[in-house]
């Protein structure tokens, strides 16, 4: 017959766990079963969650300071998208040229979806607001005006910053008029704009398959990224 041995060690006990006060208890959501069994947040588990510091939170209706960050780094990187209606009675303008088209874009300014577009890509690598909290549209004195002027400022803003362009890569999107008679005109006026060599500032178009707003040729939208770098 076989024989076996046992462990005489005590049985380890429950640690007592500290006792932790003035600090917030975050309990895990419990989730109940709706009558179409999908499964939701019970309310009971959802207000444990909440502590006095959740309540502190900035209301979307009050001010917000933006400071300059203070951290000085080699390059910055930075992203802009813009997108405008197009509609019949305007002009279409495009990184400041004046491109033939039935169609323009409806906006507050010019409606230069490209340079709408590089100054956000600008003030996103800077850590500043974007082009429309700078220059809102409620304001009548931006009413028509070229974005030329909005150019200018972001590069000021980043000239003040200690930066200049290493390079910009933008895509249009759009599905007519064909760019490609265009394209070099625009990128040099763009180039001058930002005091750029040509070299470092390159221009894309694409159409979007005949799909949505913009293969409909209802709109025109641009994506631009921008490499800045510290003088």
């Amino acid at each position: 017959m076989a024989t076996y041995s046992f462990n005489s060690s005590p049985i380890p006990t429950k640690p007592t766990l500290p006792t932790i006060t003035n600090r917030p208890v975050h309990l895990p959501v419990i989730y109940s079963r709706t009558s179409g069994g999908r499964q939701k947040p019970s309310s009971s588990s959802v207000r444990a969650t909440l502590t006095p510091a959740a309540t502190t939170a900035v209301q979307p209706n009050e001010p917000t300071t933006y400071r300059k960050s203070s951290k000085t780094l080699p390059f910055r990187v930075g992203h802009g998208f813009d997108l405008h209606r197009l509609e019949p009675g305007y002009p279409l303008i495009i990184g400041g040229i004046d491109i033939p088209h039935d169609r323009g874009c409806e906006a507050h300014s010019d409606g230069d979806v490209l340079l709408h577009c590089v100054v956000d890509a600008i003030l996103g690598a800077l850590g500043l607001p974007d082009i429309g909290q700078i220059f809102p549209d409620s304001d009548p004195k931006w009413k028509g005006a070229p974005s030329s002027v909005f150019i200018k400022e972001a590069v000021r803003l980043m000239h003040e910053a200690g930066y200049e362009i290493g390079n910009l890569d933008a895509t249009l999107i759009l599905q007519r008029p064909k760019l490609s008679p265009h394209k070099e005109a625009i990128r040099a006026n763009l180039s001058e704009l930002l005091g750029a060599d040509p070299s470092v500032v390159n221009l894309k178009a694409k159409t979007h398959e005949k799909v949505d707003s913009l293969g409909e040729n209802r709109s025109i939208a641009a994506h631009t990224v921008i490499l800045l770098m510290r003088k």
